[in-house]
């Protein structure tokens, strides 16, 4: 007897549901893993315009992990596991979640079934790994900017992504946000003003509530990749 699944596809914004990976590319390669696996796809399940940080706020998430739930499936298939989730934790969290439901997760791209054990053991380093890497940017990049500050290199306006609390520099959660999203456009091929029109379009405020154009993106960006080549040094 074949097997059941889920596919589960998503891209940031509406606008790039054209370029990058897209929502078809995607759907494409999952049909293409499920066929290859003796899956049957019950249906492909989609979050279009969805960025939210947890997977509480993407419909499509929810949709799959309750059929998960009810049993109408053994799989949940997704492009690559970036597409699902935003941090390890969550996604450590549900993959247990699911393996106690019988409920196998697969990543087309990293070739992971974490009903496998190579591919649990596999999984669970990749997601901590992820993780780690993130959390020693944000420690570095917090570290190189408290010394600037206390050269006097850092100046009245905090970057983006963080607040001056009390001469501390921390971070701001929600600009955090903004900017793994913006990289995560330019990752799937969005140029500056793509990028600042989505934003936009979101009403997601840039710096002191002004409006995003194509050199504020370009400066976010620049700063990112600045800290993460000075994190990699």
């Amino acid at each position: 007897m074949r097997k059941k699944a889920f596919g589960y596809i998503r891209v940031s914004t509406e606008g790039q549901a054209e370029k990058g990976v897209s929502l078809s590319l995607q759907k494409a390669k999952i049909m293409a893993y499920a066929d290859l696996h003796d899956f049957d796809l019950v249906e492909i399940v989609r979050d279009e315009g969805f960025s939210a940080k947890s997977i509480d706020g993407r419909p499509g998430v929810r949709m799959a992990l309750a059929a998960a739930e009810n049993g109408h499936i053994d799989g949940i298939i997704v492009y690559k596991l970036d597409r699902m989730f935003r941090n390890a934790q969550e996604a450590l969290g549900v993959s247990e979640d699911l393996k106690e439901l019988g409920v196998g997760l697969h990543s087309v791209t990293e070739s992971i079934d974490t009903q496998s054990a190579m591919g649990k053991f596999f999984f669970t380093i990749m997601a901590a790994c992820a993780e780690m890497e993130r959390n020693l940017i944000s420690e570095r990049t917090i570290g190189a900017l408290q010394h600037k500050k206390a050269q006097g290199l850092v100046f009245n306006h905090p970057p983006y992504g963080w607040n001056a609390v009390d001469g501390v520099l921390v971070e701001n959660e929600a600009e955090q946000d903004t900017i793994r999203v913006i990289m995560e456009l330019r990752g799937e091929g969005g140029g500056y003003s793509a990028i600042a029109a989505d934003l936009n379009n979101m009403r997601t405020p840039a710096k002191r509530g002004g409006q995003w154009s194509a050199q504020t993106v370009k400066n976010v960006v620049e700063a990112f990749e600045e800290r993460l080549e000075a994190a990699n040094e």
